[in-house]
């Protein structure tokens, strides 16, 4: 049964637009951040229907900013999470208007013919992908501005991929497209990369050579016949093996760590996660089960292969799992108490 994913979209009664974060949610609510909100003078939307973006960044600053909307406004749409310990905004589903699944919409482009400019580069690229793949149309979605009818002509397009196999697909052949001149896809030019490089080192505790390092590394963002896309892989129902509630987690303070990536493989997940060994705590409280370093930061996605060695600061917590009994620790990044300043860095 198709349920809440990751980087879907919901509308609520209050004319509110939430993304939903991960594929693991409470009974009774979505885990999901503000994104957009009404506003007349807003650019985005339609004449009829003017937003506004309420997260600007993705960056833990102008998430707070969200709750602090959140609080003042509509405070029913945050929640304390007995199960991460932290307070987050969640939307109760009697307040969800309309549910928008990515690649329903692709999906009802691709059976339209009156499709504007950007819709149709849209319907065009995830075809490009996917004949090239081999992976069916069927498997990909769009999500951000063009999901929800708000997108500009100068706006990005987000992609979907749905499930572990065909992501890695995926993954391969953008790498082979970039290395090819026949197509209309490419990385980012120089001017375009130091941009980028630019605006990380403003948002993110990260040196020009740092994000340089981190932009050489992402597969799933380039260019299309001169826009910005990017690709995010998202799992199905039957590669979740978890439940809301499932594990427990308590923090206990923000450390610095030197690890070994042991397994990647569910790096281009959100959030995305290392397995990893050989750690050093620098800073912080000193313990020896450390086996996770785990990214809500969607930046440092993908960065880091096995047997790679990284530098990681951020939020230590304490996990419970209830299923096997077994207890842990992990290093989560894009905490609010680390406040913007939690990172993962290469030291290979």
């Amino acid at each position: 049964m198709r349920g809440f994913r990751d980087r879907d979209y919901l509308k609520t009664v209050d004319g509110y637009f939430f993304c939903v974060l991960d594929s693991i949610h409470p009974e009774d609510r979505v885990i999901a951040y503000l994104k957009y909100v009404p506003d007349p003078n807003g650019k985005w939307g339609r004449s009829h229907e003017r937003l506004r973006r309420a997260l600007p960044n993705y960056i833990m600053h102008d998430l707070i900013e969200t709750f602090k909307f959140l609080k003042i406004n509509n405070p029913e749409y945050l929640f304390f999470s007995p199960v991460m310990n932290i307070e987050i905004s969640a939307v109760p589903l009697n307040k969800i208007l309309i549910h928008y699944k990515p690649e329903k919409k692709l999906s009802s482009f691709a059976r339209r013919e009156n499709l504007d400019a950007l819709q149709k580069k849209t319907v065009d690229l995830a075809s490009l992908i996917s004949e090239e793949s081999s992976v069916p149309l069927r498997f990909f979605g769009v999500t951000g501005s063009i999901l929800i009818d708000a997108h500009q002509s100068f706006s990005d397009i987000d992609l979907i991929v749905y499930g572990g196999r065909n992501s890695v697909s995926v993954k391969e052949t953008l790498k082979q497209i970039y290395e090819s001149a026949i197509f209309p896809i490419r990385r980012f030019n120089e001017e375009e990369s130091r941009e980028w490089c630019l605006q990380k080192t403003r948002l993110y505790p990260l040196t020009y050579d740092e994000a340089a390092e981190i932009l050489k590394r992402r597969w799933n963002r380039g260019v299309y016949e001169g826009t910005f896309f990017s690709i995010h892989p998202v799992k199905t129902e039957d590669e979740i093996n978890e439940k809301y509630g499932d594990r427990v987690f308590k923090p206990e303070g923000i450390v610095k760590i030197e690890a070994t990536v042991s397994d990647s493989e569910e790096s281009d997940f959100l959030p995305a996660t290392y397995k990893v060994e050989d750690v050093k705590v620098l800073e912080g409280r000193k313990v020896e089960d450390i086996n996770e370093v785990v990214s809500y930061e969607g930046l440092y996605g993908g960065l880091a292969e096995e047997g790679e060695r990284i530098l990681a600061y951020g939020k230590m917590e304490h996990v419970t799992d209830k299923r096997t009994g077994e207890i842990y620790h992990r290093v989560l990044i894009g905490s609010r108490e680390a406040e913007g300043r939690d990172y993962i860095k290469l030291l290979t």
